[in-house]
């Protein structure tokens, strides 16, 4: 036996035990696989170890006060790896964030020009995107090109009948980290339910980079079974609607259909930005219905580029451990192909904190429409308390919001500072600066400060000529609002909640401006429903201790087996 090798197996599950700590939603971390996977070396050599203990019946093998020790380090493992002791510890500072809570969002009137337009619905009777629509067109902009004006209709609409739409979702995450199933589900219907008919293609696409599925078995969605993949089959007997993950493109380098390539793959510049440094790289794609994309470029038919594509950014509103906030700038990683030690080609993520996804969205285009999913949010803002990426259930507060701009920067601040930033306040922090738009201290994220890079983003996409703003002065805010729940009082006679006035924010408002959207009547919120389990699925904590435990036989065993050979 190679005692090198069984070295290199006890330090990776050394690294594994002590980076996961108390914390296992660590281990779906790239660097926590890799050591994992390093660690069954271990358990390949254990299994000879434990037959051999078995057939000798050597006595004394395992002596009592070897026994008792390994007993107590189970023991003590079991306990500090326990739901109870998980939550104490990744909750530091927060009352809960598994919980629905009404949020308190005003409507804004520009006081400066150029304006950018958010438009914004609050509660679970508005978040859905057909209000979403409907709240768009009622304030100009509307969803559906046509030759026909009417409702949310127009000559210039957002979306023709034969469009190609790419619906850029977030592949990489399970459980709340993945983009809403039920809102891709409402998307794709208003989509398919185009006035004129529509007769075009949608294709759900990411690139997940490390990690990524379409058909998690536990997604983000009031049913946690329902994935994209399930969604997209409701729709694809009747229209031309698919899923492409690039993830087993992102390695291969392709030139574009233009120079007579068809093959699926990235295009990669041969040069870094001298501003941002990012090598740009987008995918070029045949989809299931034989339609050629070329994220740049559009859509290819054998002899040039027809610009009918129009791409959807539908992102979901976190908290990140890098970079502060993920939301529709940050969301368009997964466009690119991550190189920097993954299997892919260029150096997007760490180009994000001088503004790289800005170069990357001023080369290939940026959005028709970004939507943020925000009906369930990560804003624990503090490292090692459950701040996002990756969301597991417990982690994700309910808020109920949805939210749509053409302008990314604009709805990104905006979103942070009155979504993400009350939420974290709500369920029990104080400190919330690494998810302030505003903050430009870089404490409490390994990369860079969210308002550092915003800003560096901001200026990388103003420069090529795009109206966007992180200045709330020039900023509409079209809100639909329900009123907040009823709290119950002990009258034996219920009482009716007044309704309630929306006022815009006291700033200036010119007579030009649009006149924010005033709230529905009062209506009681449903009780928060218990957050979903997966189905024939372990919870995480008791494959950890299961994992740590039997980790912890396999070293004891390889140790006295070793000890053994010396006597």
């Amino acid at each position: 036996m190679n005692k090198h090798v069984i070295l290199f197996g006890v330090a990776s599950l050394a690294w594994f035990i002590f980076r996961t700590g108390t914390k296992p939603s660590r281990m779906t971390y790239p660097c926590q696989r890799a050591a994992l996977a390093n660690s069954s070396i271990l358990l390949v050599f254990s299994i000879p170890l434990w037959l051999t203990s078995i057939l000798t019946k050597t006595k004394n093998f395992i002596s009592k006060k070897v026994m008792t020790i390994a007993i107590l380090i189970i023991l003590v493992n079991t306990v500090l790896s326990s739901s109870q002791f998980l939550g104490s510890m990744q909750l530091a500072g927060a009352a809960n964030p598994n919980q629905e809570i009404h949020l308190s969002l005003e409507p804004m009137a520009a006081s400066n020009s150029p304006t950018s337009n958010l438009y914004v619905m609050n509660g679970r009777a508005n978040a859905h995107v057909d209000e979403l629509i409907n709240l768009m067109g009622s304030n100009g902009l509307l969803f559906y090109k046509s030759d026909t004006n009417g409702e949310n209709q127009g000559p210039n609409g957002l979306i023709a009948n034969n469009d190609v739409v790419l619906i850029k979702i977030n592949e990489e995450w399970p459980y709340r980290g993945g983009t809403n199933t039920d809102i891709l589900k409402e998307l794709i219907q208003a989509l398919v339910n185009h006035p004129d008919g529509f007769v075009g293609e949608i294709v759900v696409a990411d690139n997940g980079q490390w990690q990524g599925n379409m058909n998690w078995p536990e997604s983000n969605a009031e049913d946690p079974a329902q994935s994209t993949q399930d969604v997209v089959n409701m729709f694809s007997q009747d229209f031309d609607v698919s899923t492409y993950t690039w993830i087993p493109i992102r390695g291969t380098r392709v030139d574009e259909y233009s120079e007579g390539n068809l093959t699926d793959g990235y295009i990669l510049y041969d040069n870094p930005d001298p501003e941002t440094g990012i090598y740009v790289s987008y995918p070029k794609f045949r989809t299931q219905f034989g339609t050629y994309i070329s994220f740049k470029n559009g859509i290819w038919n054998g002899t040039g580029y027809e610009k009918r594509l129009k791409v959807i950014n539908m992102p979901v509103l976190k908290s990140h451990s890098v970079y502060g906030v993920t939301a529709s700038l940050k969301h368009y990683m997964g466009v690119q192909s991550q190189g920097e030690g993954q299997a892919g080609l260029a150096n997007g993520h760490s180009t994000v904190a001088r503004g790289g996804m800005g170069t990357l969205m001023v080369e290939t285009g940026l959005p028709t429409l970004n939507i943020i999913d925000a009906v369930w949010v990560n804003a624990n803002p503090e490292s090692g308390s459950g701040m996002g990426p990756g969301t597991p259930y417990n982690q994700a507060t309910r808020v109920n919001v949805l939210m749509a701009s053409t302008d990314p920067v604009a709805l990104d601040y905006w979103a942070a500072k009155h979504v993400l930033m009350q939420t974290a306040n709500l369920i029990g922090y104080t400190d919330v600066h690494t998810i302030d738009p505003d903050n430009t201290d870089r404490s409490g994220v390994s990369g860079e400060a969210f308002g550092v890079w915003l800003d560096k983003t901001e200026n990388e996409i103003a420069g090529e000529g795009y109206p966007v703003t992180s200045d709330e002065n020039r900023m509409n805010v079209y809100l639909k609002s329900e009123a907040p729940p009823v709290t119950p009082t002990p009258t034996s006679t219920p009482t009716a909640t007044p309704t309630p006035t929306l006022t815009s924010t006291p700033t200036p408002t010119p007579s030009s401006t649009p006149s924010p959207t005033s709230s529905p009547s009062p209506s009681v919120s449903p009780s928060p429903t218990p957050e979903p389990a997966p189905n024939l699925i372990v919870p995480t904590e008791y494959l950890y201790v299961g994992g740590v435990t039997a980790a912890i036989l396999i070293v004891v065993s390889v140790f006295l087996f070793l000890k053994k050979r010396k006597q």
